[in-house]
């Protein structure tokens, strides 16, 4: 049941992300769950562990704060793919 609280929850997240940095015409629902996924981890790696920021602990999680973190990161991950021109 774990597995698809985080599919959705990585769904929102990536929608939410993508909204933001506008590429959310070029993401379908399956790289929106990718992204959010993976822009969860980097979120939580970047903030937490990196920048000890207290609360980014909860990145991914099902709650305000987790989500916020998780959007935060997944917006990273997003401008570093239009870095690399996944996205543009």
């Amino acid at each position: 049941m774990s597995w698809i609280i985080a599919l959705v929850v990585g769904a929102v997240i990536g929608w939410l992300a993508s909204m933001v940095m506008s590429t959310d015409n070029q993401m379908g629902w399956l790289a929106n769950i990718v992204v959010g996924i993976i822009g969860s981890l980097l979120g939580k790696w970047v903030f937490f562990d990196v920048l000890g920021v207290g609360g980014a602990a909860s990145a991914g999680s099902f709650s305000i704060w987790g989500i916020v973190w998780g959007v935060a990161g997944a917006i990273i991950l997003i401008a570093i793919l239009k870095v690399f021109r996944v996205f543009s």
